[in-house]
């Protein structure tokens, strides 16, 4: 099978950050340092978890969006607006329902000056590619959602793009389709029967990656980053039961379930030279799972040490679907993980052998040892007289690390696993966290020691 070699420099990325500063005057940033070079002949998958900015960067390179630092090239120029030689197909199909699909493809020659004939041509030549021919006067209601994505992809391809931007496209589509539509886009791209110099993808779907990639970039989050980048050593068409399929597949699990294996160590201080300024330490981006979903995971786990991947395929569910909940087992001490496996630690396995109040007080004890927002909730209110606290305060403080959106999540999400805990409860048309130990004097009860509950 012919392959195609990366050659000239396409889009280039210099130290690349994204910002914004939100309403209380506090920056929250999105991605910072980031040093990318897409090139000709490569598909380059984009993969990292919910958050980490896979969108944001795409869109970027695209110049849908600005950087707030740092420089972007294309074709070694500095670009300026919206990149003149990309095109973005989208997780939904984006069409306007009142337009057939010929004008539906129609629209970005449109939107680049080409005249009549010349439109009518190239839109016809991609119907005809993407397999749409005989659809031409359809209405996007009478297609299915494969045959929308596909008008999507001829609306992208009939502008001839050098470079073919997708987010998720296949993301909304069913099995099947989705499984279709990858391999008819990989036949136009090996073939050369569009004119498409690099294509990136954003997606979740690690499987899908390795199948498709000729390079693999993964992103962390809180801010986002680059914290792989590898190139793909298989030639198309690709087995997935081949075993050096696999080993991609789980060296991509690793490094997004082990978020801290990028990270340097700290240099020691040499004698005579004072040591560094403590750093203020990071709140940690919880997961937003229940704790059933945790327990759930650790039942399915028990005895055995399990493949991430294989698990994932087992369940049927996404990186972006698993991920989270292997990530709140992980900050609870509950799971370890090796080399892309997953297994109980002896925490985890006590959990599973304990009755509901044990199970309680297992996630209780762990959450205070290793959970920085729920320690802080519990220590301002123990350190109030009437043990209540409300959600505002908490929020001014997370709204200093997170988008106020994110913010709420990650309050919600703390709430939700103290309260399972019984570490506190939650007044919610009070707004208000508060510890159930505490009796409000005007009842008519007995005075319960203040003191907070031992965990």
């Amino acid at each position: 099978m012919k392959t195609k070699a990366a050659v000239e420099s396409l889009s280039k990325l210099i130290s690349v950050g994204k910002s914004y500063q939100q309403p209380n005057g506090q920056t929250i940033t999105i991605m910072e340092n980031i040093n990318l070079e897409l090139r000709t002949g490569e598909i380059v998958a984009l993969l990292g978890p919910s958050g980490s900015g896979k969108s944001t960067l795409m869109r970027i390179i695209a110049g849908l969006i600005a950087p707030s630092n740092g420089e972007v090239l294309y074709r070694d120029r500095p670009m300026v607006g919206l990149n003149p030689g990309a095109a973005i197909v989208f997780q939904n199909s984006a069409l306007y329902p009142w337009l057939t699909v010929f004008e539906n493809v129609e629209l970005g020659l449109k939107a680049i000056g080409e005249g009549p004939k010349s439109r009518r041509r190239k839109a016809l030549r991609m119907i005809d590619i993407i397999g749409l021919d005989g659809f031409e006067n359809a209405y996007p209601k009478e297609l299915s959602g494969g045959m929308r994505q596909r008008v999507g992809f001829a609306r992208a391809l009939a502008v001839e793009p050098e470079l073919l931007c997708m987010d998720e496209p296949f993301s909304a589509l069913d099995v099947l389709t989705a499984e279709n539509l990858r391999f008819e886009l990989l036949d136009l791209w090996l073939e050369d029967k569009i004119p498409t110099q690099s294509i990136l993808i954003v997606t979740h779907n690690i499987e899908e990656a390795v199948i498709l990639a000729d390079r693999i970039i993964v992103l962390g989050r809180n801010p986002g980053r680059i914290r792989a980048d590898f190139p793909m050593t298989l030639p198309h068409y690709r087995d997935r039961k081949h075993p050096a399929f696999q080993a991609i597949v789980d060296r991509v699990y690793k490094i997004l379930t082990n978020p801290d294996l990028d990270e340097a160590e700290p240099e020691p201080v040499a004698i005579g030279q004072s040591a560094p300024e403590p750093q203020t330490v990071k709140y940690q981006n919880l997961p937003h799972v229940r704790i059933g979903s945790v327990a759930g995971l650790l039942e399915l786990i028990e005895n055995r040490k399990e493949d991430l991947y294989r698990l994932g395929q087992e369940l049927q569910l996404e990186i972006d679907d698993i991920l989270p909940i292997v990530e709140a087992a992980k900050l609870m001490h509950l799971v370890a993980l090796d080399e892309g496996d997953i297994s109980l630690t002896p925490i985890g396995q006590a959990f599973l052998e304990g009755d509901i109040d044990e199970r309680k007080n297992t996630i209780g004890e762990q959450l205070l040892k290793h959970i920085r927002l729920v320690k802080q909730i519990r220590a301002l209110l123990t350190a109030k007289q009437n043990q209540r606290l409300a959600e505002a305060l908490v929020l001014d403080i997370l709204e200093r690390h997170f988008t106020p959106q994110e913010a709420n999540r990650q309050l919600n999400t703390a709430i939700d696993w103290g309260r399972y805990a019984e570490l506190y409860s939650y007044d919610d048309p009070a707004g208000e966290i508060f510890l159930e130990s505490h009796v409000p004097e005007e009842q008519d009860e007995e005075p319960v020691d203040a003191e907070p509950t031992a965990v």
